[in-house]
């Protein structure tokens, strides 16, 4: 004879419900971002074409890197609008 199955008890709740973010800072978080990517698509573009020159100032490297760390920022930006 087989023993009749038991049930297990449900498994305790670890997460609390999250709190649903509103719209508007959905929205606000979304167009941010979007702003954000125009000086990381423009270090985009110029560095490019400072690979294409020959003579390319060193000061600019620094304005290119700190331009495209923006951008990446407008990334997660939209990355976490587009999450909750």
């Amino acid at each position: 004879m087989s023993e009749p199955e038991k049930k297990s008890p449900p498994p305790p709740a670890s997460e609390q419900p999250r709190e649903l973010r509103s719209g508007c800072l959905t929205a606000v978080l979304f167009v941010v971002g979007v702003i954000l990517l125009l000086p990381g698509a423009c270090a985009v573009v110029f560095g490019y074409l400072g690979l294409q020159e020959k003579n390319w100032p060193a000061e600019l490297t620094a304005w290119v890197v700190a331009r495209q760390a923006v951008g990446a920022g407008g990334i997660l930006l939209i990355i976490t609008a587009w999450r909750r």
